[in-house]
């Protein structure tokens, strides 16, 4: 998907705005031609695809997943590396425990994490089992009370499938288990990929109970943003995630919503250091300044006049890229993803092993509480833009990866 592009308030990139969206929509068309069913190059030689559709009306959403289609991720080997077990290429609960020091054997137990997502995926629940059976996690079932499938307003009719989603909907599904095994799943299915189809199914959500409510799509932003916040977001005592997109620099909607936890994404490798692992910005990491939401009072940096995305992240990078299991529509089984839609559920899983939020908090704003309780990430770019923080790596917050990631689960307790 293609994005509009909002620079800084009174910048020089301001003036450039029109031309800016003209190349990028010259770009777009030309990576189609060049491209067959949407896959584009990464860096490092892999290739991936988009799971959805760029969107071609306003106000409607694309899912933010990353599929790789073919090359040799570094992170395939990972996990069997770690467990000394034969393991799926990517990153698996193993790695990604260690990687963001989460107590993911005693936390998140009765605690629900809801997911977000368009259209129905028929093989939910038993990709889920494969998925969770593979690494040996406790089973998540309809029938144990852990997985629940529901659609937008609570029923139990799922709309229409659709392939694409469906491996947005595994994806989603699989990192709340990887982050969070004890944690239950809701899976809330919108009708169709309109702001206000998934805005009810957010809603829904938390009126069936959810605290933590994890989004993996995004679009362009409007001025009808303002509304969708009131309408949809604002849910005091709810951690909300949200994908803040994989196109680089450019502002997303609902990741620029002042309610909601804006998730950017990093490219997640080991290291010699102590930590064992080191994250730099993944340069897909959506970023930059809102055109129209109000700036949070917890924001406090200086280059935007509203609101900045991101928060916090974790690893989005197809090619340091996770494990996912999907077998609906064309999809074959064990695949590696990436993406900000592998980082917004695994932050709304971490936040849900750090506990209930207050009442009428809003949790966004814990993480700037509890910057010594993440990992700066300090190197790595998703573009240019100026101020440079918005789209570079830096000491303390930036924009791509907000204040950091997860180091442990302080940082979200509020």
């Amino acid at each position: 998907m293609s994005p509009l592009v909002h620079p800084p308030h009174g910048g020089s990139t301001l003036r450039r705005t029109r031309s800016l969206i003209a190349v990028a929509s010259l770009a777009a068309a030309a990576l189609a031609m060049a491209t067959p069913s949407g896959q584009a190059s990464a860096p490092n030689g892999v290739t991936v695809a988009h799971s959805c559709a760029t969107p071609t009306q306003k106000n409607v959403m694309a899912c933010n997943a990353l599929r790789v289609t073919a090359g040799t991720p570094k992170s395939a080997h990972a996990e069997s590396d770690l467990t000394a077990a034969a393991a799926p290429s990517g990153y698996g609960p193993a790695s990604l425990q260690a990687a963001y020091n989460l107590p993911s054997a005693s936390g998140g137990s009765g605690q629900t994490v809801a997911i977000v997502d368009a259209y129905d995926d028929p093989s939910a629940e038993a990709d889920l089992a494969t998925y969770r059976t593979q690494y040996g996690l406790p089973a998540c079932t309809t029938a144990n009370g852990c997985f629940k499938k529901v659609n937008q307003t609570g029923g139990t009719k799922p709309p229409r499938a659709d392939s694409g989603w469906a491996q947005e909907i595994s994806l989603d599904v699989d990192m709340v288990s990887a982050a969070c095994p004890n944690c239950k799943i809701l899976l809330v299915e919108a009708s169709t990929a309109s702001m206000s189809n998934l805005g009810t199914a957010v809603n829904t959500a938390v009126n069936l109970g959810a605290k933590y409510v994890s989004n993996s799509y995004g679009g362009g932003e409007s001025s009808s943003d303002t509304t969708y916040d009131s309408t949809y977001f604002n849910h005091p005592g709810v951690a909300i995630t949200v994908s803040s997109g994989d196109n680089g620099y450019g502002t997303e909607y609902p990741a620029a919503s002042k309610y909601v936890t804006a998730v950017g994404g990093t490219s997640l490798n080991t290291s010699s250091t102590t930590r064992g692992w080191t994250d730099t910005v993944w340069s897909g990491a959506g970023s930059g300044c809102s055109a129209y939401d109000a700036k949070p009072t917890w924001q406090t940096d200086s280059g935007c006049a509203r609101r900045t995305v991101a928060d916090v992240s974790s690893v989005a990078d197809p090619n340091t890229g996770v494990a996912v299991f999907d077998t609906y529509g064309q999809s074959t089984g064990w695949m590696v993803f990436g993406g900000t839609s592998a980082s917004s559920p695994f932050i709304a899983a971490t936040y849900a092993l750090a506990g209930a939020p207050s009442a009428g908090s809003y949790p966004a704003s814990f993480p700037y509480a509890h910057t010594s309780a993440l990992y700066d990430v300090t190197s790595g770019s998703n573009g240019s833009c100026s101020p440079a923080y918005l789209c570079t790596g830096s000491t303390g917050y930036d924009g791509p990866t907000g204040l950091g990631v997860p180091n442990g689960t302080a940082a979200f307790t509020g």
